[in-house]
């Protein structure tokens, strides 16, 4: 028992678990008769400023690759913690790449990196209430990149007809079955302006976080899907956890 218990949590597990996760999406994603909204603004961009920043909420980021037509590059911020590396595995099967890193953990080296990335004109992409929450609450760092770099920030999210809601998960993970119809969309580009006050930012913070949970629950009620509420409590993590990712 314990020997299965250390597998469960190794390496070799987290990518046999992203493998399956990766298929399970795709066969998901090719089955649903999507309704695509705006796509083009988020690809239209893309060929205007070269790069973006791109921003979903964690519990809307499994089926969020599918629709990444890899005509550049795009690098994904991904956390250490084990959840963080199974969408790593998930990014890297649809084309995209990682950085390894969160406002928690290696922050400093990530940002650097993530800016290398925009200043290349590289997109990128953030889980903007990740690794731990509260559950669709936008942090700051989406705001800080832009406000940098000028290149504009999209959100994108979807919803999936008849699909479970796993209440008990920090993040409200949305797991959707085939042949269901399926919305997705994203929002308006935000840009930041360099010479923007610190006290302002706030305010850009909080438009896009609200545009970002309007247009979510607006999918989800056409669909028929239940209102999620906003999270208003970090993930809690095991001590187990916290001594893994000190060390």
């Amino acid at each position: 028992m314990q020997l299965l218990k250390n597998f469960s949590k190794s390496e070799c597990a987290t990518h046999i678990a992203s493998f399956f996760c990766y298929w399970y999406v795709r066969f998901v994603a090719l089955t649903t008769r999507w309704d695509r909204r705006d796509i083009n603004v988020f690809y239209e961009n893309l060929k205007e400023h070269k790069a973006v920043i791109f921003v979903a909420w964690h519990g809307r980021i499994a089926f969020a690759p599918y629709f990444w037509n890899r005509s550049s590059k795009l690098s994904a911020l991904v956390s250490p913690h084990r959840d963080g590396q199974l969408i790593a595995g998930l990014l890297k099967r649809f084309g995209i790449e990682n950085i390894s890193g969160s406002t928690n953990e290696n922050p400093r080296a990530a940002a650097v990196k993530l800016l290398r990335e925009l200043k290349n004109d590289a997109s990128i992409a953030i889980i903007p209430d990740g690794p731990r929450g509260p559950s669709m609450t936008m942090s700051m760092s989406p705001i800080y990149y832009a406000k940098t770099t000028g290149k504009p920030i999209i959100g994108m999210t979807y919803s999936i007809a008849k699909s479970k809601i796993l209440g008990k998960s920090w993040d409200r993970m949305l797991l959707p079955l085939p042949f269901q119809k399926g919305i997705v969309a994203v929002t308006k580009p935000f840009f930041i302006p360099k010479n923007t006050p610190k006290e302002k930012l706030e305010e850009y913070r909080k438009q896009i976080e609200t545009e970002m949970n309007n247009l979510t629950w607006q999918l989800d009620k056409e669909l028929g899907l239940p209102e999620i509420e906003q999270g208003t409590m970090p993930r809690k993590y095991s001590k187990k956890e916290r001594t893994n990712s000190c060390s």
